[in-house]
């Protein structure tokens, strides 16, 4: 995990939460589905738009899921209505570099 210096005191209380529970869907869907995954990158830093979260993993073939498993919950929906709450925005997909990646910008 990376994150920048200072910047859990710079943080409004809103912006840490909303951050805090993206943070938490991205690792629950890596654990649950990048099933060749060996390392999960997790990075917060300010960016000229806000605080940037960005959680990457370096997976390739996707677990197979029973449908039971699949879920039915917000998942990154909900991120990404929390996100854009705030005024901000989610992005999700594939990484060039392999894996998935999931990013949000949140302003401050």
């Amino acid at each position: 995990m990376s994150i920048e210096n200072g910047l859990e005191d710079r943080l409004p209380a809103h912006v840490a939460a909303t951050a805090h529970r993206i943070v938490l869907e991205a690792l629950t869907n890596d654990a649950k589905h990048a099933a060749t995954a060996t390392a999960v990158r997790v990075t917060l830093r300010t960016v000229p738009a806000g605080l940037e979260v960005r959680i990457a993993d370096d997976g390739g073939r996707p677990a197979r899921l029973s449908e039971r498993a699949r879920g039915g919950g917000y998942g990154l929906a909900g991120t990404t209505a929390r996100a854009e709450a705030l005024g901000g925005h989610l992005t999700a997909g594939p990484s060039p570099e392999g894996g998935w990646v999931v990013t949000a910008v949140l302003p401050l």
